[in-house]
Formats: C-alpha cells, structure tokens, sequence
C-alpha cells in the first residue's frame, strides 16, 4: 500500500476516479464548514452543549434512518441514491445559510437534522458500492484505504482553510462554497458507469414497499448469524466512543489553545486554534492508513491486530492531550489519536466488504453507521453536558482516553479468537 498503487487506481479505473472526486470535493465543502458552524454556535450560545447537540444532529439521525436506508440501497441502484443525496443537501445547506443569520438557532439544528439523513442514505451506498467499481480483494483493500486517506486530507485541509476562509471572506462564503461542492459532487456521480447486480434482483419499487418490514428482519437476521461479521460491525461502535472529540477540540481550540498572532484576536483567534486542533485530526487520519497499509497489506492476521493497535493509539493520543502544555504537544497528541481511529475505520470496512453479501451490503453498512453513530451521539452529548457542569475539557479528554482501553480489551479477548485458525490472506 503506497503512493504508487494510489496513482495507478485513480489513472486505471474510471469509475472510481469519478467516486473519489466526488467525494474528495462534497468532504472539503463539509470540513470548510463544520468549524465555520461550530464557532458560530459557540459564539452565540457560549456553550459546550451547544456544540454537542450539532453534533448529535449530525449524526444520531443516522440511528433512526439506517433500517430504511439499508433496504433502499439494497433495492435501488446506489448510485442514483447518491445523486438525489447531494442535490438535497446543497439546498439544505444554502437554507442554513439564510438561517445563520436569525437571532435564534433552532432553525439550524433542524436543518443539520435533515442534512444527516440525507447523508444517512449516501454514505452506506458509497461503501456498499465500491467492490462494485474494483476488481478483487486487493484493489478494494487499496480503495478503502485511499478513501480514508481522502477524508483524513479532506479534514486537514477544510478546516485548517475554514477558519482562514471565514476570518477572511466571512462566514456566508464557506456556506455558499459547501452547497456548490454538493453540485459538483453530484454532477461526478452522474457521469459514473456502473453495473449494480443487486438492483436486478428486484422488481421495481413500489410506495408500499417501504411499509414492509420483512427485508429489514432479513438483514438483522443475517447479521447476527455471523459472529464474526457482528464482531467487525461492533469495532465501529468502540470506535465511536471516542466521537467526543467533535466537542473536546473546539473547545481546546477556544479556551486552551487559541492562535493570537499578527493581530488575530477574539473569536477569530479561536477559530483558527480550532481549525489547527481539527486539522491535525485529518493528518493523523491521513497517515494511519498509510502507515497501516503499509504495514498490514492484504495480510487479515495483521489487519485484525491492527484494529487492536488503532485502539491503543487512540487511547494514549486523548490521555497525552488530556496533559498537553502547549499547542504544539496537543497537535502531536491529536495526530496519534486519530491515526488509530483511521487504521480501525480502514480495517473494518475492508473486512465488512470482503464478508457481506452483495445483496446485504446495503443493509450492512446502514447497521455499521448506525453502531458508529450510536456511541458518537452518547459520548459527544455526555461530554458537551459535562464540561458546561464544570468539568474542565482536560479531565474529559482524559476519560476518553482511559475509555479507549474498553474496546481494545473486547476486541482482544472476545473478537479476535473467533478467527483462530483462519488466517489466510485476501
């Protein structure tokens, strides 16, 4: 896994090329403006909680929607349900536009509210479709890997660029910049030529197919049938427990570390010592993979330790941050986190990919979301709640650290031994 086989999946396989374009400019638009949002709520509420809530808006919803949006990406061709995704996210996004500059905020957390739908039903067909547009095991393992490397440098670049953009241009800008990428995203998608043979299988789908239950049961029952298959999808759930950083790194960036230089002060200096701390999570998301990859390959012996490995990483990056002198260490400390976190999300997406059925995969990754987003919503609204009860950002930085330890020990002690004897290549 290196630059190399990068470069010669975008240049050899269009259809992926096209995918991860559209993903490379729809991520960026969202980066640039998650700390543009999260500095605006900060600014009027002046609370922690505030954050948390968005946060949870933005993703908790995916919980409720994951069963329905499993089935129609099992039913429908995902392509297609990615397109009607990114169209109704750039309209959602230019109202939220409108609704930034209204005197009160409810508004925007409904708007956030239907934006995570919608995303609710792109990301799972976005993962569900990639064994679709690569040729065997290898170039898939390459393919999730280059898509975690995009997030991690779609992070790092958006919101180091958010801050500045907004402290530059205003935030109506970043607004308009993201709804525009959403455009161009879904215009990418359209030029795609896919085959999806699940959507064959079915007849066409009818308003009263979203009543029946059945294919829902369906998925749960094939889901839970497989011990290992449950296992992977559970890595996910560990994995979002750490998910308070959403509230743990605005809040270092405002309060600990804010950047006060050339004349930078007030909200615009906290806003970059946001964008920094937050840049620094896709860095170390950009170099787990790589250096993960590199070191696991095609091997699953070495990716399932590896998934043990991020877990540890994570862990001691939060309790390192916890005790940071300065803004310096606390990057350092983000970056060794988050390159934990992304060696999780790569290994256990690839391993889902390569063990779900083509006709279940939609319904797999809509219960992966759910589990991720599940323990994200929890941790991140607990600690938002926390630190506006007078916990310091530090001791809560601290006990995500220390939580980090849960998972690892599961996963070491309860997951990996049902693979034992099975540790053959891709």
């Amino acid at each position: 896994m290196n630059a190399r086989s990068y470069v010669q999946l975008i240049r050899g396989n269009r259809e992926f090329r096209l995918l991860w374009l559209a993903q490379m400019v729809s991520e960026i638009g969202d980066w640039l403006y998650a700390v543009v949002l999260y500095d605006l709520l900060l600014d009027r509420t002046g609370s922690a909680k505030a954050v948390a809530m968005a946060v949870v808006l933005q993703v908790l919803p995916q919980v409720l929607v994951a069963p329905m949006a499993g089935v129609l990406n099992d039913r429908l061709r995902r392509r297609g349900v990615m397109i009607t995704a990114d169209l109704a996210r750039c309209v959602i996004v230019l109202a939220m536009l409108a609704a930034s500059h209204l005197d009160i905020i409810w508004p925007i957390y409904v708007l956030l509210l239907s934006e995570t739908l919608m995303w609710g039903f792109f990301e799972p067909a976005r993962s569900a479709i990639l064994p679709n547009v690569t040729a065997g095991a290898e170039e898939l393992l390459v393919a999730n890997s280059l898509s975690s490397t995009t997030w991690s440098f779609n992070l790092a670049v958006g919101s180091a660029l958010g801050g500045l953009l907004a402290v530059v241009f205003g935030r109506d800008t970043v607004f308009v910049i993201n709804a525009l990428s959403f455009l161009l995203s879904a215009h990418l998608l359209r030029r795609m030529r896919v085959i999806e043979p699940h959507a064959a299988l079915h007849p066409p789908m009818k308003a009263a197919d979203l009543a029946d239950f059945s294919p829902i049961l369906e998925g749960f029952r094939y889901i839970s049938r497989d011990g290992r298959l449950l296992a992977t999808l559970l890595a996910k759930f560990g994995l979002g427990m750490m998910g308070a950083h959403y509230v743990i790194l605005p809040i270092f960036g405002e309060r600990i570390f804010p950047v006060a230089a050339g004349g930078i002060a007030g909200r615009r200096s906290s806003m970059l010592g946001m964008s920094l701390l937050m840049g620094a999570r896709g860095v170390g998301a950009l170099l787990g993979p790589l250096a993960g990859g590199y070191w696991a390959g095609s091997i699953v012996k070495r990716q399932r330790s590896g998934i043990l490995y991020g877990f540890l990483c994570a862990g001691l990056g939060y309790v390192l941050l916890s005790v940071s002198p300065n803004l310096l260490v606390a990057i350092g400390a983000v970056i060794l986190a988050h390159a934990g976190g992304a060696v999780i999300w790569v290994f256990t997406t690839t391993m889902l990919q390569t063990q779900a059925e083509d006709r279940f995969r939609g319904r797999v990754f809509s219960a992966d979301f759910a589990f991720l987003v599940l323990a994200m919503s929890a941790s991140t609204y607990l600690s938002g709640i926390a630190i506006d009860n007078g916990w310091s950002v530090r001791t809560v930085s601290l006990a995500i650290g220390v939580l980090a330890l849960l998972p690892a020990l599961l996963w070491a002690l309860v997951a990996m031994p049902l693979w034992k004897g099975d540790d053959h290549d891709l």
